[in-house]
């Protein structure tokens, strides 16, 4: 059923000596119920409402058969939708055992835990329905580790566990932890890590995770017991922040954006461009899906082979080695090229025994690619046209699809048919006819030899006396267009020139969803299989455009010949559009994000997502989320409708300017910066206090100051604050400190060529002192450097003036206090609490009102 299933499998080191399966596979219950609940069928699997969990256990062998009961080590792993579901299982050099598993969130839409019915089955914290900033459920199961306050899942992370018990293995970075899934992990932040390896010789984890929007990504995790690493998702993917998680401001994402973030990828790939140019690879809809090492030494591909990596992707069907630019170092990305072009849907990779690549495939076949020195094999190909019919049966077989690697050969293969398998040469050319006399069935074998010999060949079966069978799929018929929650009904028969009629148990059905990267670019996702029925319906599942369904019926009569009939089941699309006031804002859709105005085309009875960044630039200038169109939150779920739509934001110019405390506020731009080039008052460190005398009388408010306390943390009080105070609060408030300016209090931190300085500009009755911190930092922010300066002048005007506003979020004031406030604390006049609002080149003018400064005239202007 879509992704789910047995995914993991590793055998214990020295088997079968030491005799133990383990396995990592989906089991048929939602947390807390027992299996089987969906019977491994569910009518809408991406409606998340067929929710799951996950079990690791191992299995005694007992030659080819299992002696015992299963013994369970973990039942978690809560999956709400079916694909980023459980991931693989390996054994390190440590003899540690490894595992990996997906968020189990939607892929089609972004998933914080608002969606199912009922809502946030997961039970995900902090319960309930799920709304952003608070939000901790769906994709961001994969950050959960970060949040202590709940019982840790498993989900999109990487498992470091003691084989014989499940438990964390010793030396785990978390192993003093009081909640023993914490303790078992050793790496987070992943979407779907569905195949890892272990480099040779080391304890690196290296990932491959498959991505959303733009980027496949290959991760390591260098040392698992040195810390716990954070890949990022989902609010990142690639390098990048993961814009339409970035836009549903959630406190998780936000509060690594102000941090160190995630570790980045390793190496990334983009989901529309080659990955090696010149390949012959397809592009787009992209996963990757399998890794593997090749040894330091040894194995029998060229020694230039040694220590690389291979890297598979299934929806390109190709293979790729990532070389090391040393013996013995690193895979290089500068050194990648294709290795395995065509393969055919590879979804797992391993080196074996004798040092030969082997990929096992989609269909599930395991296939092997050789190295040969010197002389490589030829690979015969046979088509038969027909391969059935009446007797007599005359058959074209063609040979020339058949291949030599070696450039000498390239047109220069013999071929030697045998048409009944009797041993004896029919035939010697490329192309050749057959004439069956006799009702029979005979194996067609086609050989091809290369210049020096080397040969290779196959066969293809023909049935002379027997037409194949007829599958016709009656309902639904073509064109048939259906919206996500459709029930649709199909039915189908089968004929046999020689059987008649088949019976239901001669016909089997698939259903697949084809999810494109473009209309013309898809990979698959098996949905369901029925067998020996003539009949039966599907809902139609929710998913992201451009996919279709694809509906097979496959007959197969008493002798083995098969016909199948696929019939395209294209969905009822819609287009929204997107706007805003004022435009170009950047507003999020799904995985997409787009400037205003924009148009998506989706399914209609869809789920998406839309967001809105609580603040955003416009015109250099911040301005603040109002509302939508339809009066939903920031960040809120849409079911797409019959008929085109539009929907709407609206952002406000930031900041909060309005009049109290004797003050009225303005934004304006093109302030000149008046650099505070009089004093620089003398060093603090971080959290420090400097006192000074003013230049002459300051007013704020009804009251007159002669001394000031300007703190390290951007602000400066007229009464003593008791200290630096870094932890900013709310205006007005009667705690400490009042009766001050805050141009930016914030927990901010010197740097080595930081300083506060002050200064005098102007002449008496027109003086200004100015305050200004420059090329200071912000706590928790490795990047951010930003100067700001208080202007205040004689006649009682107050300017906060702002350079290098470079960053968003901690740089444009989301942790800082923003405004002026009088003595008592009962009055004052916020700009901005906690709200990215300032702009590079704008000032906070506060002017004041029905006062007159001093030497002003008492006459009429």
């Amino acid at each position: 059923m879509w992704d789910r299933g047995l995914l993991g499998l590793a055998l214990a080191p020295g088997f079968p000596a030491n005799p133990w399966v383990y396995v990592l596979y989906t089991y048929d219950a939602p947390p807390g119920r027992t299996a089987p609940v969906w019977h491994d069928t569910c009518g809408n699997a991406n409606d998340g409402r067929c929710v799951v969990t996950g079990r690791l256990s191992r299995l005694r062998a007992d030659g080819d058969v299992t002696t015992g009961t299963e013994q369970v080590l973990i039942h978690d792993w809560c999956q709400q939708y079916p694909s980023h579901s459980l991931g693989d299982l390996r054994f390190g050099a440590d003899g540690m055992l490894y595992a990996t598993a997906g968020d189990g969130a939607s892929f089609s839409t972004v998933d914080y835990g608002q969606l199912g019915d009922p809502v946030n089955p997961c039970a995900d914290p902090p319960g309930g329905t799920m709304a952003p900033p608070s939000a901790q459920g769906g994709a961001l199961r994969a950050q959960d580790v970060l949040s202590a306050a709940d019982p840790t899942g498993l989900d999109g992370a990487v498992l470091r566990l003691d084989p014989q018990t499940g438990q964390a293995a010793p030396k785990n970075p978390m192993i003093s932890s009081a909640d023993p899934n914490t303790r078992r992990i050793v790496g987070h932040g992943l979407r779907n890590p569905f195949r890892f390896t272990i480099r040779p010789g080391t304890s690196e984890v290296w990932t491959g995770d498959v991505g959303w929007n733009t980027w496949e990504e290959v991760n390591r995790l260098t040392n698992p017991t040195a810390g716990v690493t954070n890949f990022g998702w989902p609010c990142f993917e690639g390098a990048n922040r993961m814009a339409s998680y970035a836009s549903a401001n959630l406190g998780l994402c936000e509060n690594l954006y102000r941090g160190a973030g995630q570790t980045a990828p390793y190496y990334t790939y983009h989901h529309t461009t080659p990955v090696v140019p010149g390949e012959n690879c397809a592009s787009g809809g992209d996963a990757v899906s399998g890794l593997a090492f090749y040894p330091g030494s040894g194995g029998s591909y060229p020694a230039t082979y040694a220590g690389a990596l291979f890297v598979a992707d299934y929806s390109r069907g190709c293979i790729w080695v990532m070389r090391p630019d040393t013996p013995g170092g690193l895979p290089s990305p500068t050194n990648l090229e294709a290795f395995g072009q065509g393969a055919a849907s590879p979804i797992d990779l391993a080196v074996g025994p004798g040092g030969e690549l082997y990929y096992v495939d989609l269909g599930g076949t395991v296939r092997r690619i050789r190295h040969f020195l010197g002389n490589q094999p030829p690979t015969a190909v046979i088509t038969a046209t027909p391969n059935s019919g009446q007797v007599p049966l005359t058959v074209s077989f063609d040979g020339t699809s058949s291949t030599d690697p070696d450039p000498a050969d390239d047109g220069r293969l013999s071929y030697r048919w045998d048409f009944t398998n009797d041993g004896k040469v029919d035939a010697t050319t490329p192309t050749a006819t057959f004439r069956y006399t006799s009702a029979g069935s005979y194996t067609a074998k086609l050989t091809v030899t290369d210049t020096l010999g080397v040969s290779a060949s196959t066969t293809v079966t023909i049935q002379p006396g027997n037409e194949g069978p007829t599958a016709v799929i009656d309902t639904p018929v073509g064109g048939t267009e259906w919206r996500v929650g459709d029930r649709l009904r199909f039915t189908g028969h089968a004929t046999d020139p020689q059987q008649g009629d088949l019976p239901a148990s001669a016909l089997s059905w698939k259903l697949r969803m084809r999810h494109c990267e473009s209309t013309d670019n898809c990979h698959t996702h098996q949905i369901q299989d029925w067998s020996g029925v003539a009949s039966g319906s599907f809902v139609a599942p929710d998913h992201d455009y451009p996919s279709y369904l694809e509906l097979e019926l496959t007959a197969i009569d008493g002798k083995g010949l098969t016909n199948t009939m696929v019939r395209r089941l294209n969905p009822r699309t819609v287009d929204l559009t997107f706007d805003s006031t004022p435009p170009g804002m950047r507003l999020s859709l799904g995985a997409a994000t787009g400037t205003t105005p924009f148009t998506r085309t989706v399914i209609v009875g869809s789920t998406n997502t839309v967001s809105a960044p609580t603040s955003q630039l416009s015109g250099a200038m911040p301005h603040t989320f109002e509302g939508w169109s339809d009066e939903g939150a920031a960040t809120h779920v849409i079911t797409a409708p019959a008929t085109a739509t539009t929907l709407s934001a609206t952002y406000s110019g930031t900041g909060r300017c309005g009049a109290a405390a004797g003050y009225s506020c303005t934004r304006v731009t093109g302030r000149p910066w008046l650099a505070a080039e009089g004093t620089a008052l003398p060093p603090t460190a971080d959290d420090g206090v400097n006192r000074v005398t003013l230049p002459f009388p300051l007013r704020l408010g009804n009251q007159s100051y002669s001394t000031a306390w300007v703190s390290s943390n951007g602000f400066v009080s007229f009464a003593d604050p008791g200290g630096a105070r870094p932890a900013n609060g709310d205006l007005p408030s009667r705690e400490l400190p009042n009766a001050a300016v805050y141009p930016f209090w914030d927990d901010l931190v010197p740097r080595q060529d930081s300083s506060v300085r002050t200064a005098v500009v102007g002449a008496a009755p027109n003086r200004r002192f100015v305050v200004e911190w420059r090329d200071v930092g912000v706590s928790g922010d490795t990047s951010a450097q930003i100067s700001v300066q208080a202007v205040i002048a004689e006649r009682g005007e107050i300017v906060f003036n702002y350079a290098d506003l470079d960053g968003s979020g901690r740089e444009r004031g989301d942790s800082a206090t923003i405004g002026i406030e009088t003595a008592d604390g009962t009055n004052g006049l916020p700009y901005s609490v906690n709200a990215p609002r300032l702009g590079e080149g704008t000032s906070i003018v506060f002017s004041p009102t029905n006062r007159r400064p001093p030497g002003a005239s008492r006459g009429p202007a």
